[in-house]
């Protein structure tokens, strides 16, 4: 692997080509790309890429492709259906007991398969002003039935300390607000940016706050990565994972358990592996759902309950997710069967 060849983040074709993360004669149709959807490599993810392998997983994930510009006719501006559930802006409730609090709308990274990339990066939405913010936050405070608000955007790890503190401190005062979770990609694109000042940020005495990160690929948990996660740890902040399955990426077993094992060792529960939203321009990401449910099934064979991540579809339209891991029970008018780990089914006798 080649180490980046900057010390700030890349952000145009130019960029890239420059870093030798993209070819010259591929700059005018990147810089179509570059015209429709944002470019973001950081240093820490730029440096993981091998340049000498045309199909490296990070760079797939994160350079910007030709590929992108096939949109297909199924796909929508906002495939999950935020803005049919959004009362104020920057707000989506579409659970009874939590909401999605929307305060950035920039990341430090732009994935190319991202299923809000029609609203995130330079010259999108704004994020939230502080008039906008507090109209949020009183559509919180009239909602007793919220339990839960979901900081996301862009990535909220952009705030500054101070920023997270005053939101932290905000959410706090409301009773019925008990616990408090932020998503982001800030541990592998940019860990140094988690200093102590941040952490103490998002610590609470007085309610749950958990950190969901998104991760795809083994290689994206460095020892800075993890050091990253264990300043949050070991201040009481609960980990969980979000992963999205990418053809190319982390679409075979192997790699699959890998990532899942990894993160446990980091102290990081996985959570959600997320099957790809119909986004513009990302149907080379996508793998047939029957696919996902085999490899779900042989990581439950493979893998301990702790790296068993929630494999799931996000209904479009903003229905909700479906749960899409292949079932180990069935049931029928001749009774229960039970599938074990060798692949058989048995009767299951009930009485």
């Amino acid at each position: 692997m080649a180490t980046a060849s900057s010390s700030r983040t890349l952000r145009t074709s130019g960029d890239l080509v420059a870093a030798g993360l993209a070819a010259a004669g591929d700059l005018d149709v990147l810089e179509r790309v570059g015209a429709r959807y944002a470019i973001a490599v950081t240093p820490p993810l730029a440096a993981l890429i091998d340049r000498a392998d045309p199909a490296d997983p990070i760079a797939r994930q994160f350079t910007p492709s030709a590929a992108e510009l096939d949109v297909r006719a199924n796909e929508l501006a906002d495939p999950i259906g935020d803005h049919a559930h959004e009362p104020v802006e920057g707000l989506v409730h579409r659970y009874p007991d939590r909401v999605l609090l929307k305060v950035v709308a920039v990341c430090p990274v732009y994935c190319r398969f991202c299923f809000r990339r029609e609203m995130v990066g330079p010259g999108r939405e704004a994020g939230l002003g502080p008039a906008q913010l507090q109209r949020a936050l009183d559509y919180i405070a009239a909602h007793p039935g919220i339990r839960e608000v979901i900081l996301t955007g862009g990535d909220p790890f952009m705030l500054s300390a101070a920023r997270a503190a005053a939101l932290t401190r905000a959410l706090e005062a409301i009773d019925h607000v008990r616990t408090i979770r932020w998503h982001t990609r800030m541990p592998v694109a940019d860990p140094e940016r988690i200093d102590a000042a941040f952490v103490a940020a998002l610590r609470s005495e007085t309610r749950a706050v958990y950190v969901v990160l998104h991760a795809n690929h083994p290689r994206e948990l460095t020892a800075q990565a993890r050091a990253a996660c264990a300043r949050m740890t070991d201040a009481g902040i609960g980990l969980l994972s979000q992963s999205v399955l990418l053809r190319g990426v982390n679409d075979d077993i192997d790699t699959l358990a890998d990532l899942m094992r990894t993160l446990v060792e980091a102290r990081v529960k996985p959570y959600y592996l997320h099957h790809p939203d119909l986004a513009p321009g990302t149907a080379h990401f996508r793998v047939p759902l029957a696919t996902g449910q085999a490899l779900v099934r042989e990581l439950r064979d493979r893998v301990s309950g702790l790296g068993q991540p929630h494999y799931v579809v996000d209904i479009p339209g903003g229905v909700s997710k479906a749960l899409a891991s292949p079932p180990d029970v069935a049931t029928d008018a001749d009774g229960v069967r039970l599938r074990g780990r060798d692949g058989r089914w048995r009767d299951y006798a009930e009485e």
